[in-house]
């Protein structure tokens, strides 16, 4: 068992019982949840962990190596580290209720398909840099999408009948607990401004690769196709927002939709390609 596979599984296992640390107050009548400094420095192990099994990963003997699971690992591993800084500057402490089991099914799913293809031209600079930018546009992008599916939850949970605290149910209880819905915009919109800009360095350092290794600028294969509607999508929103100040369940889809396009991007591509039709 390689050390990547290790290092994945016991991160893996320490976001999910850091999850169930979380949750388990509220399945007993709690209302609020609080990381507390304890459970922040263990999330700050846990990211740690993850980080090095990414590094045995994909950078094995000096090689280059990217798989569905190793891509959507490495996006929620800078997701975390995106909201562990942000934690420090507001208290968003609920959002790890989705954030654990979401990093701990990522980490999982690394340590359980760790197999990769060889990515061609690794010693090209250009290109790590290329693919360093690029996944962090794609963390970045997925914390907000998972964001914005919480914020929908949110949305339709405020808009339901008023229920005794007595009766709500656990789920109830840990909507009540997420930061307010404002606080949550103000995030997402960072999240989403950052995650553009970088989504357009990964653009730009694209078409640098290309040219430098195809001598094509723009290559239209289904990586490029999705990469640029993300690009496309989230300009948009962000131009809806700044002339008509979009928000809401507008700015909710436009997030989610975004974030299809770059899933299909690589990981889902990968995901048929590797796991379904067995082609590497």
């Amino acid at each position: 068992m390689s050390a990547g596979i290790v290092f994945h599984l016991l991160a893996a296992l320490a976001y999910a019982v850091l999850a169930i640390s979380l949750w388990r107050p509220l399945t007993r009548g709690g209302e609020q949840v609080s990381a507390g400094n304890v459970r922040r420095i263990c999330l700050a192990g846990a990211i740690v962990l993850h980080g090095i099994g990414l590094t045995q990963a994909i950078v094995p003997n000096h090689s280059l190596v990217l798989g569905w699971a190793l891509a959507l690992s490495a996006a929620v591993w800078l997701g975390m580290v995106v909201f562990w800084l942000e934690n420090l500057v507001m208290r968003i402490d609920g959002l790890l209720l989705i954030l654990l089991p979401a990093s701990a099914i990522a980490a999982g799913l690394a340590g359980l398909f760790p197999t990769g293809h060889i990515v061609a031209h690794a010693s090209s600079e250009w290109l790590r840099v290329h693919l360093l930018i690029a996944l962090t546009a794609y963390g970045l992008i997925t914390v907000a999408a998972l964001q914005a599916m919480l914020m929908t939850a949110l949305d339709r949970q405020l808009h339901r009948p008023v229920e005794p605290l007595a009766s709500r149910n656990v789920l109830g209880r840990a909507l009540d607990s997420m930061p307010p819905l404002l606080i949550q915009e103000v995030l997402l919109f960072r999240l989403i401004w950052i995650g553009f800009a970088i989504l357009t360095l990964t653009v730009i350092t694209g078409a640098i690769v290309s040219m430098r290794l195809t001598t094509e600028l723009v290559p239209m294969d289904h990586k490029t196709i999705f990469t640029l509607l993300s690009w496309l999508t989230f300009g948009g929103l962000l131009v809806g927002r700044y002339t008509r100040g979009w928000r809401g369940r507008i700015a909710l889809r436009w997030t989610l939709v975004g974030f299809a396009f770059l899933l299909l991007a690589y990981t889902g591509s990968r995901f048929v390609l590797d796991v379904i039709l067995h082609r590497s």
